[in-house]
C-alpha cells in the first residue's frame, strides 16, 4: 500500500507548484490565491522566560498554564480543560499566577508569556487570591457530605486549598432537574465555568447548553431554558464528562435525592462496540458491574462520545443474557412465523452442558458435511466480533466445512462501495481517516447522516465548517448537518448516478481536472470524458430533481478545492446501482487529484464496530485474508501452506444467496456466530422461512436474538466488555479490546467456541489466547506489518499501513500510486439503473430503511440498554407534514406500511427532513421490522440488497380525521 505524508508533506509521483495546484492545471488560478507561508514564522519560535526562578522555554502559543504543567508545576483548574477541542475560558479565575510589574494577577490557562517575562505561581498574593475565588465559588455549593459528586475536581481543588467552609452567604438555585434518562441536573453545584457550554457548542457542535439571565440570575440553559429531557440534547454525554462540580452527572450514579452513591474500585481502557468510528473508552466498574463509561483521547475521538458509546453498556448486565448452553427440545419443530420469549426459552430449549452442545452442533454439521458435501454448508460471521474470531470463524468454514460460504453484515452495508474501490484503486479500505477534514477546503457527505449514524465523526465535519470549511450534503433525507452545510443537495431517491454524472461533466467540459493527475496516476479517462460528455447538469437536473446551475457550483468547489475528501454511507452502496454510485464518487476524486494529500479522499463511513476488521480478515466469500481472492492459485497455495489443507477453489455465497440456496435444499446446515439475518436480512419472511427450513442450525450470541429462535443448538458468548481482541474502525485503526468484566456463569469466549467446534469437526488446533490467533492472522495479512499484538496493546491504536514497528501508521494513503497492477487508478464509468421497484398506483410510495441515534443494527444489544430504550423506545414512519395531511392523521397516530412483501403497522413522526412521498423506517425494531418490507434485488456487482429504495403502500389505522373548523 503506497502512502502520503499525513503531516502535510507534498507526496511523490506527480509534480505541484508551490501553492498546492497541479502544474497545467486548470484549476491552479483556484488554487494559487492560498500561498505557503515562510518554514519558520518569526512568531513561531520558542519563548524563553522565567518561571518561578527558572528559566523555561515555551513553543509559540503555549499558555503559562500549559508551560507550567510541562514542567511540574501544577496550577489548580475549574474552567479549564486540558484535554483536545476545549479553549481556555479564563473565567473561574483559580489559576491566577504574577507577573513581575504588572498591576493585576493574571489567568495562566488564557495568557501566553513573552520573551523575558517572570512569572511566579506559589506567591502568597497568588495564592491567596486563587483561595479567595474558591471560597467564593464554595459558599453556593452543597455541603460535601451531601454533594452531588465529592470526587469532582471542584472537590478535590476544595481539598488541596485546604477549605472547610465559606464566610460568603449562599445564594438561591435552580431546582433539580432530572427529565432526561440519562443525566442529571443539578445547578446548586453549577459555577458558570462555560464547560459545558464549550462542550456543546465547540467540541460536540450541537449547540444546545448556553447561558441566561443577567448577574445575579445568570444560569445554564438548554435550548430556551427547557428542561433537559425535553430540549434537542442529544444525550452524547460531553457537558457530563466536561462538567468539574458535579452539577451534570449521569443519572446512574445518583440517588433519589441527587447525592452520588455509586464510586467505581476500578478501570479497564477499551473502545466502544456501535459503530464503525472506533472511539477509545474507558469502563468505571463496581464489584463486577459497569457502573459508567467515560471517553478517552483515542485517535478517532479525541475523549469524545456519543449516547450509545456512553449510555449504553448495560445490556451486559440484562436478565435476558444467555447463561448456558441450549438445544431445541425434542418435538418443538420450526415455523417461520414463530416467536420465542427470550425472557422464556425453556418453551423451545432445554438446558445443557457444554459437552452436549459441542458434540451436537460439532457432529450435526459434519454429518450434513460428509453426506451432502462441503457446499452444503454455510456460516455467517459478526462484525460485531474482534478481528481473532472473524478470523477463527472464516478458517473454521473454510478449512473445516470445506466451502468459502462464508460472509457477514458488510453484504449488507458497503458490499458495493468495497466492490467499486477494489476495481478502481486496489483497496477497500478508506485512503484517508475522517480526522483528516480538518485540513479539508470542502468536504462532501453523499448518502450519509454522520450525525446519527456516526456522531462522532459528525462532530469534526462540523468543527470544519465552522473554521470555514465548505460542506456539501448531498441525500434524498434532510439532517442535522444540514445546518452546517453551504449546499444541501435533497436529489430525488435513487438518483445519485444522475447527480453525480452531473457534477463530473460539469469538471471534465469545463476543464476543471487535475490534467497533471489524470495522465500520471490514472487509465481510462479518455473514455470515460467522452462517455460523461451526454451527462449535462441540464439534463440530469429534471432526473435528480437539483437544478443545473446548483450542480456546476458544487462542481467547481470541489474542482478548485486545495484539498478535498469525500464520504460516504448506505446511501450510496445499498442500491442495485450502489457500485456505480461508488464508481462515480471515486471518478470525482480521480480526476480532481483529490487522493493521497493531507485533506483529501475517499472515505465509506463503516457501520458496525469491526466491519473494516472483519472483511479484512476474510470473512467474506470471496477473498481470503487481505482482500486475496479465492480463485488466485498463488494465494490460494499460500493459505493452504499456512493451514496445512486443500481449499475450496470457487468463491463462496453472499448472504442473501445463501438463504435462497437454503430454499433450494442445497444448503441444509448453517453456523452463525453473531448476526440476525432474521432482522436484518431483506425480505425477512423469505429469510426467515429459510432459516426454520434448515435441517441444522448453530447460533452462538449473548442473547435468544429472532435467529436463534430458529436453532438447534445456541451457545452462550461473551459481550464485548467480557473479552481481549483487536478491531479495526473506519479509519483502518486497528485498537485494542481489553477484558473488564468476567464472563457470567456459563458462558465462554467466541474464540474458544468456534475452537471447539472445529476440534469435533476434525481440526487440530489449539489456541491459547487470542494473541496467538492474531500472530496467525497477521502472517497472511501484509496490510498488519509492522503491527504485532504487544504494539497495540502498548500504543491501544496503530493504524495500518505502517512502515516499521516504531513509526507512526500512515493517515493518508496512495500519494503516489494506487496498489493496481499499473499503479493507477481506473475510471470506471457509470450509466443511470432506475431502482429495482419503483411506485405505482398500487404502491405509490418509496420507503426507505437506515439507522437511528439511539439504536443500533437489529436492536439486539442497544433495546437492552436502558437509557437507549428509554430515548427511543418504540418503531416510528418518519413521513414529511405534507404527507401526513394528505393522510389526514396527526403526528403519533397508526399508520400500516405494506409492500409486495409484507405489512408492518408502527406510529407516525413528523420529520420535515424527510420528502413528501418517501417514508424513511428504521430497522431496529422487532414488533415492527422494517425488513418484512425490503426488496431482496441485488446490486450486480457487489450483491447487496436494495435496502434503500422500493415501492410502498401507507394506510392510516383509523378513518381519516376531520379539521376542526
Amino acid at each position: 500500500m503506497t502512502t502520503s505524508n499525513s503531516k502535510g508533506n507534498q507526496p511523490p509521483g506527480y509534480g505541484r507548484d508551490n501553492k498546492g495546484a497541479a502544474v497545467g492545471d486548470a484549476t491552479a488560478q483556484g488554487r494559487a490565491n492560498v500561498a505557503f507561508a515562510p518554514s519558520i514564522k518569526e512568531s513561531e519560535k520558542p519563548i524563553r522566560f522565567t518561571l518561578d526562578g527558572r528559566e523555561v522555554e515555551a513553543p509559540a502559543n503555549e499558555t503559562i498554564f500549559s508551560t507550567a504543567r510541562r514542567y511540574g508545576i501544577k496550577l489548580p483548574h475549574l474552567c479549564y480543560t486540558p484535554k483536545p477541542g476545549y479553549r481556555p475560558d479564563g473565567n473561574c479565575r483559580v489559576c491566577m499566577v504574577e507577573i513581575e510589574g504588572e498591576r493585576v494577577l493574571a489567568a495562566s490557562c488564557i495568557r501566553t508569556p513573552t520573551a523575558g517575562m517572570k512569572v511566579r505561581t506559589q506567591t502568597d498574593r497568588a495564592k491567596t487570591a486563587r483561595r479567595m475565588v474558591m471560597e467564593l465559588l464554595l459558599a453556593d455549593q452543597p455541603p460535601k457530605d451531601v454533594a452531588h459528586d465529592p470526587q469532582s475536581e471542584f472537590w478535590k481543588t476544595v481539598d488541596r486549598a485546604q477549605l472547610a467552609s465559606s464566610r460568603f452567604p449562599r445564594r438561591g438555585a435552580p431546582p433539580p432537574d432530572r427529565s432526561h434518562p440519562a443525566m442529571a441536573v443539578n445547578l446548586d453545584a453549577c459555577i458558570q465555568c462555560n464547560l459545558c457550554v464549550r462542550a456543546c457548542r465547540e467540541v460536540q457542535v450541537n449547540d444546545v447548553i448556553g447561558m441566561a439571565g443577567r448577574g445575579y440570575t445568570e444560569k445554564i440553559v438548554f435550548d430556551f431554558d427547557d428542561p433537559m429531557g425535553a430540549s434537542t440534547c442529544v444525550a452524547c454525554g460531553e457537558c457530563v464528562q466536561a462538567c468539574p462540580t458535579g452539577a451534570l452527572m449521569p443519572a446512574t450514579l445518583l440517588d433519589e435525592a441527587n447525592v452520588r452513591t455509586v464510586f467505581p474500585d476500578r478501570e479497564v481502557h477499551s473502545v466502544c462496540p456501535y459503530c464503525g468510528v472506533g472511539c477509545q473508552i474507558t469502563y468505571h466498574i463496581k464489584e463486577n458491574k459497569l457502573t459508567h463509561v467515560t471517553g478517552r483521547n483515542g485517535p478517532a475521538n479525541e475523549n469524545r462520545l456519543c449516547v450509545k458509546g456512553r449510555f449504553g453498556f448495560d445490556y451486559v448486565h440484562h436478565p435476558h443474557r444467555l447463561t448456558g448452553p441450549l438445544i431445541r427440545k425434542e418435538g418443538v419443530r420450526k415455523h417461520a412465523h414463530d416467536s420465542v420469549d427470550p425472557a422464556n426459552p425453556w418453551t423451545h430449549f432445554r438446558p445443557a452442558t457444554w459437552e452436549e452442545a459441542l458434540d451436537r452442533a460439532a457432529s450435526r454439521l459434519k454429518r450434513i458435511r460428509d453426506r451432502d458435501g462441503s457446499q452444503a454448508l454455510a456460516g455467517f460471521g459478526s462484525a460485531k466480533c474482534t478481528n481473532e474470531e472473524a478470523y477463527l470463524f472464516q478458517k473454521l468454514v473454510r478449512a473445516g466445512f470445506g466451502t468459502n460460504n462464508v460472509d457477514h453484515c458488510t453484504r449488507l452495508c458497503h458490499a458495493s462501495s468495497v466492490a467499486a474501490l477494489l476495481e478502481t484503486i486496489g483497496s477497500a479500505a478508506v485512503t484517508a481517516t475522517f480526522n483528516e477534514c480538518r485540513h479539508s477546503d470542502v468536504i462532501i457527505v453523499i448518502g450519509a447522516n454522520p450525525a446519527e449514524s456516526h456522531p462522532v465523526a459528525a462532530t469534526f465535519f462540523k468543527q470544519a465548517a465552522k473554521r470555514g470549511a465548505q460542506l456539501i450534503v448531498m441525500d434524498p433525507r434532510g439532517q442535522a448537518l444540514k445546518r452546517h452545510a453551504t449546499h444541501m443537495l435533497q436529489f430525488k431517491p435513487g438518483t445519485d448516478v444522475a447527480v453525480l454524472n452531473g457534477i463530473l461533466n460539469t469538471i471534465v467540459t469545463e476543464g476543471l481536472y487535475d490534467r497533471q493527475y489524470v495522465e500520471a496516476q490514472t487509465a481510462n479517462f479518455k473514455a470515460f470524458a467522452e462517455h460523461i460528455k451526454d451527462f449535462t447538469p441540464e439534463e440530469m437536473a429534471p432526473i435528480c430533481g437539483i437544478p443545473a446551475e446548483t450542480l456546476r457550483t458544487v462542481a467547481r468547489s470541489y474542482a478548485r478545492a486545495r484539498s478535498a475528501i469525500i464520504f460516504w454511507g448506505m446511501g450510496i452502496s445499498q442500491h442495485v446501482h450502489g457500485t456505480d454510485n461508488a464508481r462515480c464518487l471515486i471518478a470525482l476524486a480521480l480526476i480532481c487529484g483529490q487522493v493521497g494529500r493531507p485533506g483529501t479522499g475517499l472515505h465509506p463511513l463503516r457501520g458496525q464496530n469491526n466491519v473494516q476488521g472483519a472483511s479484512d480478515a476474510g470473512l467474506i466469500p470471496m477473498f481470503f485474508p487481505d482482500y486475496r481472492s479465492v480463485e488466485n492459485a498463488a494465494f490460494r497455495t499460500n493459505v493452504e501452506e499456512a493451514w496445512g489443507t486443500k481449499l475450496d477453489p470457487k468463491r463462496g455465497l453472499t448472504v442473501v444467496e445463501i438463504m435462497k440456496a437454503v430454499h433450494a435444499g442445497t444448503i441444509k446446515g448453517m453456523y452463525i456466530l453473531g448476526e440476525n439475518p432474521a432482522m436484518s436480512d431483506p425480505d425477512l419472511n423469505h429469510a426467515r422461512e429459510a432459516l426454520a427450513q434448515l435441517e441444522h442450525l448453530v447460533v452462538q450470541d449473548i442473547f435468544l436474538t429472532e435467529t436463534a429462535a430458529y436453532a438447534d443448538v445456541i451457545l452462550p458468548a461473551s459481550a464485548w466488555p467480557e473479552k481481549d481482541g483487536t478491531v479495526t474502525n473506519t479509519n483502518r485503526q486497528v485498537q485494542m479490546g481489553r477484558q473488564a468484566l468476567a464472563l457470567p456463569s456459563e458462558t465462554k469466549v467466541d474464540w474458544w467456541i468456534t475452537q471447539e467446534i472445529a476440534r469435533r469437526i476434525g481440526l487440530a488446533w489449539n489456541y491459547q489466547h487470542p494473541s496467538e490467533i492474531y500472530t496467525e492472522m497477521a502472517s497472511l495479512m501484509p496490510a498488519l506489518d509492522n503491527i504485532a499484538w504487544e504494539r497495540i496493546e502498548r500504543e491501544s491504536a496503530v493504524t495500518y499501513p505502517s512502515d516499521a514497528p516504531d513509526k507512526p501508521g500512515h493517515d493518508v494513503v496512495f500519494g503516489d500510486r494506487f496498489p493496481t497492477q499499473d499503479g493507477r487508478g481506473k475510471l470506471v464509468p457509470a450509466r443511470i439503473t432506475p431502482p429495482d421497484e419503483r411506485p405505482d398506483a398500487e404502491y405509490p410510495f418509496v420507503l426507505s430503511t437506515g439507522r437511528q441515534l439511539e439504536h443500533w443494527h437489529t436492536g439486539a444489544i442497544s433495546r437492552r440498554a436502558a437509557t437507549l430504550d428509554a430515548l427511543e423506545p418504540g418503531p416510528i414512519a418518519s413521513v414529511s407534514r405534507g404527507t401526513i395531511a394528505r393522510l389526514g392523521i396527526a403526528p403519533g397516530d397508526m399508520v400500516r406500511v405494506s409492500t409486495r412483501r409484507g405489512v408492518i403497522e408502527l406510529a407516525t413522526r413528523q420529520d420535515d427532513g424527510v420528502p413528501d412521498g418517501v417514508i424513511y423506517i428504521p430497522f431496529a425494531f422487532v414488533e415492527a421490522a422494517a425488513n418484512l418490507l425490503t426488496n431482496p434485488a441485488l446490486d450486480p456487482f457487489g450483491k447487496i440488497p436494495e435496502f434503500k429504495y422500493c415501492a410502498a403502500k401507507l394506510e392510516p389505522l383509523e378513518p381519516a380525521r376531520v379539521a376542526a373548523e
